[in-house]
């Protein structure tokens, strides 16, 4: 059985809904649109900058309408204390970090691409990667408290599941058509991956699995030398070379734009609700 993420809060009208969804994405769309801005004479690259911004967007979008409409804590948006909470960040990260490992493991095993040296575009590679990996923790927490935060829990308490973790799969989707070398494949897979990231939250009721999901797979894919949804950023002097086309690589959007990472999120939304019987039956006996 699928976590209780009622919370008791009481049933609300179709007005009262609007107004705190709609305030939510008011205050999110202003900070995604202001804090680059803000930033700009924050002497950072591109990476950082942005994952701050998404952060800071879904930090206070999330803090302004807690602290309105409920109690103010944590809890209210997916982020309180919990005996699991560390463990379900861990349990994420590991199986994001096994899937990107997967996804670029198989070209490399069939010799349909090979790890060659390259050019850095950092003057101490290993040295940047911390950095890099605290910038794509913010930016990963910062896109689930927007995509998946307190306007999210809401519609999926009052509108249902099915009715809310689709268009928000929609939307997680479209919010990236921007994206640097953006294919239609790789909207069709964040798409997808936006679905089972929302599947995360409403099988846990919390925001930690989903955080570690997204996590583990955007730091493992630049570490092992492969774009990551369009951005080439050259971190350990090797790059990840194909042979195949665009359809299994991803093209320069990455291995996010290619079949092998549509496969894999397939098979992650297998592994999810695997995971969830096992613990609902193991919860019953």
């Amino acid at each position: 059985m699928t976590p209780d993420i009622s919370d008791g809060t009481p049933e609300i009208d179709k007005l009262a809904l609007t107004q705190r969804v709609g305030l939510f994405v008011l205050i999110g769309w202003l900070c995604v649109l202001g804090f680059p801005i803000l930033l700009q004479a924050v002497p950072a690259g591109l990476l950082v900058t942005s994952a701050l911004s998404t952060f800071a967007a879904g930090a206070i979008a999330n803090a302004i309408t807690v602290r309105i409409y409920e109690h103010g804590r944590l809890a209210d948006f997916g982020l309180g204390k919990s005996p699991v909470a560390g463990k379900e960040f861990l349990l994420g990260a590991t199986v994001g970090a096994s899937a990107a490992v997967a996804v670029l493991g198989f070209p490399l095993v069939f010799h349909i691409a090979e790890l060659d040296k390259t050019p850095t575009t950092v003057g101490h590679p290993w040295a940047a990667v911390p950095v890099v990996a605290i910038a794509l923790l913010f930016g990963a927490a910062g896109e689930e408290m927007l995509f998946h935060g307190y306007a999210f829990q809401l519609l999926v308490r009052t509108m249902g599941p099915f009715a809310t973790i689709l268009p928000a799969g929609v939307v997680f989707g479209l919010a990236h058509t921007g994206n640097q070398n953006a294919t239609a494949l790789g909207i069709v897979n964040t798409f997808a991956w936006g679905i089972l990231l929302g599947y995360a939250y409403w099988e846990t009721g919390a925001l930690w699995l989903p955080i570690g999901l997204h996590f583990g797979w955007n730091v493992v894919l630049p570490l092992l030398g492969a774009n990551l949804s369009g951005f080439t950023m050259g971190l350990t002097g090797y790059a990840l070379h194909w042979s195949a086309g665009r359809l299994w690589s991803g093209g320069d959007y990455g291995p996010e734009g290619s079949l092998l990472t549509t496969f894999v999120v397939i098979a992650l939304f297998w592994v999810l609700a695997r995971a969830s019987r096992s613990r609902n039956v193991a919860g019953n006996s």
